[in-house]
């Protein structure tokens, strides 16, 4: 060992050191100079068979290059430290961005949102009311008897469970309710759309859930016919699924209109021929509608002898699997992002 070999090796220390980007990298530098078997440790033991009148001189010079390179790797290791122990990043900009991940909008509010557009665009307005209602929003008003069955606790959610038909409070079971509070507020002529989410204690299966969403539909005025009812629906089915759209008005029975109708659509996936979906019949039902019954009006004060009103209901979650082709409601409320991505 010689000064020469000293200044060398010194050298190529603190080049190496300079380079040195990660913690991983001045840990193999620490081993390689400083450690057990290190190039610094090897000349302290070569140091012994050094000429005595050298052997002073060397040792000094040594000790120095050891504290030296300890203390910059001191330094080194306090600055990776400092800036999080990333590595230098390299920033090539001809590389193409990456474009940051954006949430979409679920299915059920595209469809709501496609359904509302087109009454807008007839004249409608959209109006909300509370979901938690009142047994004479949910039932009464909407000419619905004490003994009709959708007043029981088994098909209704009541706030009070241990005595539920004594509960002033329930989860609504339909958007009608905005209608009548949209009476009570406002004189005809009114034209009005109330979409929202409504609870039923249905068993959760691949065609009901305990909550889904419901879009219902009123208009009143002095002479509101069901030629006009028929024709409104008419172009709201055309515009939604189609100009080929085939639709027929079915007898029904609703207590809060008269006459009432199902209305049914072709079966688009076959076409009117008959499939699994529609059941081979051809036909699809798609929404309830009639004739505001007078018992209706004179609940919110209307008086049934000068106006005239229909209104219809339809589901949301059956529309978005019909148009979509999805067989499970349940896929709606799962969260699952491989389902909502393809929306």
């Amino acid at each position: 060992m010689n000064p020469e070999e000293l200044q060398n090796l010194a050298r190529e220390a603190q080049s190496r050191l300079e380079s040195l980007q990660t913690p991983a990298q001045l840990e193999e530098f620490r081993i390689a100079y400083l450690g057990r078997k290190g190039k610094v440790t090897c000349l302290f033991e070569a140091l012994k068979t050094a000429p005595s009148e050298e052997r002073r001189t060397l040792g000094q010079k040594l000790n120095e290059l050891k504290n030296s390179l300890e203390e910059k790797l001191k330094g080194r290791q306090s600055g990776l430290s400092a800036s999080g122990g990333r590595e230098k990043e390299f920033l090539d900009p001809t590389l193409p961005g990456i474009r940051p991940a954006s949430g979409r909008i679920h299915p059920l509010t595209q469809t709501i949102r496609r359904i509302t557009g087109i009454f807008e665009r007839l004249g409608f307005e959209v109006a909300e009311g509370p979901e938690i209602e009142t047994e004479f929003y949910n039932f009464t008003a909407l000419n619905i008897p004490l003994d009709h069955p959708s007043r029981d606790a088994f098909a209704t959610f009541y706030t009070q469970v241990d005595s539920p038909r004594e509960s002033p409070f329930l989860l609504r079971s339909q958007t009608s309710t905005v209608q009548i509070r949209v009476m009570q507020k406002r004189k005809p002529p009114l034209r009005i759309i109330a979409p929202g989410r409504v609870y039923r204690p249905d068993r959760v299966d691949a065609s009901h859930a305990f909550m889904f969403h419901q879009i219902e539909g009123l208009m009143v005025d002095e002479r509101t016919t069901f030629s006009e009812l028929k024709g409104v629906l008419h172009l709201f089915l055309r515009q939604l699924l189609g100009p080929e759209t085939k639709i027929r008005f079915r007898p029904h029975f609703f207590p809060f209109t008269e006459p009432s109708a199902e209305v049914d659509v072709n079966c688009f996936l076959c076409d009117g021929r008959g499939c699994s979906v529609c059941g081979g019949k051809g036909w699809l039902e798609l929404l309830g509608a009639g004739s505001v019954d007078p018992a209706v009006f004179e609940q919110v004060g209307y008086d049934p002898k000068r106006v005239q009103g229909f209104a219809f209901g339809l589901g949301v979650e059956r529309i978005a699997m019909l148009m979509h082709g999805i067989s499970d409601i349940r896929m709606f409320l799962e969260n699952d992002l491989r389902f909502l991505r393809q929306f």
